[in-house]
C-alpha cells in the first residue's frame, strides 16, 4: 500500500514518465529512446496541468462573481476532480486499486475478453472513486468497494476495445490505441442514441459542419482561438469586471484554445514509438494477434471540434444547471475538464459540431441530476477522508455538500453507485450479468477479427 500510495503521489506528469521508461525498456527499446518517449508524455501532462491551472486560476473569480451578481447559490459545492481524486486514493480501496487492477487486465488478456492493455495509471483513481463511495456507504466494506471499482474496470475494458476501431479510423496516427477512460467513454450511450435520433431529422444533415467547415463558413470567428477570446471577453463582461480584466480573460482562454493542441502533440510523440515498438513485438512473439494500448484521452484533446464545443458548454452549463428544478450543482471547478468530454463521440458523429454540441449538453443535464443524487454520499465520503488525512482537497466549505462532475456525473459511476449501495444484491447481480454477457460478446468480437 506505502509502495502504490508513494507512486500515485508523484502525480501524472512524473509517474508517467517512469512508467514509460520502463515499459520501452521491458519490450526492447534502448534507454535513450525509451526515456525520450516517457519525457515527452510527462512534459505533455505538466503543460496540461499548465493550461487547466490558466483557467482555474483566472476563471473562478470570474464564474463564482457571476454566482453571486445573479444570486445562482445551490447548495452542492463544485470540489473539482483533485477532491474526487483525493477520495479516490485517500481510501484503503485505492491504496490497493493498481496492482488489483492490472491483475484483472492480466486475466482478461489470457482468456481474450479484452485486447486493451491499460496504461493509463493515473486515471485509476475513477475507478477508485466509484469503490471508494461504495466502500463508505456500505459500512466501509472492502469486499463492496472493491466489487464496484472492478466492475467498472472490467466494463471499461470492453468498451475500449468496441470503440477501438471507430478511433483509430477517425485519427489515423494512432493506430493501435483504444480510450479505457470510463468518464469519456460514458458519453458514448449517448452518442450513439442522440446520432441516430439526430439523423432521422428531416434536413438535419444540412447542417453538417465541422470544426474546419466552421471556419470557412464564419472565417476568422469560426477559429477557436477567436472564439476562445469572445467567450472569455464574455464572461469577464457578465461578471462585471474592467475592461482591463476582460481583455485579460479574452486572451487567457483564446491562449488555451490554442496551446492544447499543441500540447496534445506532445503525447502523440512520446506515445508513438512505444505503440510501434509493441506492435512489432506482438507481431514477432504472438503471431500477429492485435493489443491496444490503452491510453489518457488526452491525446485528442484539442481536435478542433472538441475545442468548439467545450468552449460554448461552458457558459451554456451554467445557464442549464440553474433553470433545471431540482439540480443543486453549479459547475465551476469542474468546467476546465469539459474537454474530456468528447474523444468517443467524434468518431460517432464524424466531428459535426452541432451533433457533438446537442450530445454534451443532453450529457451536462443528466450529469447534473447525477452529481446532485450522489452529493449526500460524496459528502460523507470527503469528510471521512479529510478526517483522517487531512488533505485539503476533500475538505467541503461549511454549510455545503460536495460533488464533482469528473466520474460523479459519469452514467458509469452512477448506475454502479445507485445498483450496490440502493439495490444490493440484485443490483449487485444486474452488475455481474451485464458485465458477463459484455465480456462473452467483446471474447466473440475478437475471436471473429482474429
Amino acid at each position: 500500500m506505502e509502495v502504490f500510495s508513494y507512486i500515485i503521489q508523484l502525480g501524472a506528469s512524473v509517474m508517467m514518465p517512469i512508467l514509460f521508461t520502463v515499459i520501452g525498456l521491458c519490450i526492447g527499446m534502448k534507454f535513450g529512446k525509451a526515456l525520450k518517449s516517457g519525457l515527452y508524455v510527462g512534459v505533455g501532462f505538466v503543460g496540461l496541468g499548465i493550461v487547466t491551472a490558466l483557467l482555474t486560476t483566472n476563471f473562478n473569480g470570474p464564474l463564482t462573481a457571476i454566482s453571486d451578481i445573479y444570486q445562482l447559490q445551490l447548495k452542492v459545492f463544485d470540489m473539482g476532480w483533485p477532491a474526487a481524486a483525493a477520495v479516490a486514493y485517500n481510501t484503503a480501496v485505492g491504496a490497493l486499486i493498481i496492482p488489483i487492477c492490472l491483475g484483472v487486465n492480466l486475466l482478461m488478456l489470457l482468456t481474450k475478453t479484452t485486447r486493451t492493455v491499460n496504461i493509463d495509471l493515473w486515471n485509476y483513481w475513477h475507478y477508485a472513486f466509484v469503490g471508494a463511495v461504495v466502500y463508505f456507504v456500505m459500512d466501509q466494506s472492502l469486499l463492496w468497494g472493491y466489487f464496484a471499482a472492478i466492475i467498472c474496470y472490467i466494463i471499461t475494458l470492453c468498451v475500449a476495445d468496441l470503440c477501438a476501431e471507430k478511433f483509430q479510423n477517425y485519427h489515423p496516427e494512432l493506430s493501435g490505441i483504444s480510450i479505457p477512460q470510463p468518464f469519456c467513454q460514458s458519453m458514448v450511450p449517448f452518442a450513439i442514441v442522440l446520432d441516430k435520433v439526430l439523423n432521422m431529422i428531416p434536413g438535419f444533415d444540412r447542417l453538417n459542419i465541422d470544426a474546419e467547415g466552421l471556419k470557412r463558413k464564419f472565417g476568422v470567428l469560426g477559429e477557436p482561438l477567436v472564439l476562445g477570446v469572445i467567450v472569455g471577453m464574455l464572461i469577464g463582461f457578465a461578471a462585471h469586471m474592467d475592461v482591463k480584466k476582460i481583455l485579460f480573460l479574452g486572451i487567457t482562454m483564446g491562449a488555451v484554445m490554442e496551446l492544447i493542441p499543441r500540447i496534445t502533440r506532445l503525447f502523440i510523440d512520446g506515445l508513438m514509438p512505444i505503440s510501434d515498438k509493441i506492435k512489432e513485438l506482438v507481431n514477432s512473439k504472438f503471431g500477429g494477434r492485435k493489443v491496444y494500448i490503452g491510453m489518457s484521452p488526452a491525446l485528442v484533446i484539442g481536435h478542433p471540434t472538441t475545442l468548439v464545443v467545450s468552449l460554448l458548454l461552458i457558459p451554456t452549463s451554467l445557464i442549464v444547471a440553474v433553470l433545471l428544478p431540482g439540480n443543486q450543482f453549479l459547475p465551476l471547478a469542474s468546467l476546465a475538464g469539459m474537454f474530456y468530454l468528447f474523444p468517443l463521440v467524434l468518431p460517432i458523429t464524424k466531428g459535426n459540431v452541432l451533433k457533438t454540441y446537442i450530445i454534451g449538453l443532453v450529457a451536462i443535464v443528466v450529469g447534473l441530476y447525477f452529481v446532485t443524487d450522489m452529493a449526500p454520499d460524496f459528502t460523507m465520503a470527503a469528510n471521512a477522508v479529510f478526517a483522517e488525512t487531512g488533505d485539503k482537497a476533500a475538505q467541503i466549505p461549511e454549510g455545503f455538500e460536495g460533488g464533482t462532475l469528473d466520474f460523479a456525473s459519469s452514467l458509469y459511476g452512477w448506475t454502479i453507485y445507485k445498483l450496490t449501495c440502493h439495490i444490493h444484491y440484485i443490483g449487485a447481480a444486474v452488475l455481474v450479468l451485464f458485465t458477463t454477457a459484455l465480456m462473452i460478446y467483446n471474447r466473440k468480437q475478437i475471436i471473429k477479427n482474429k
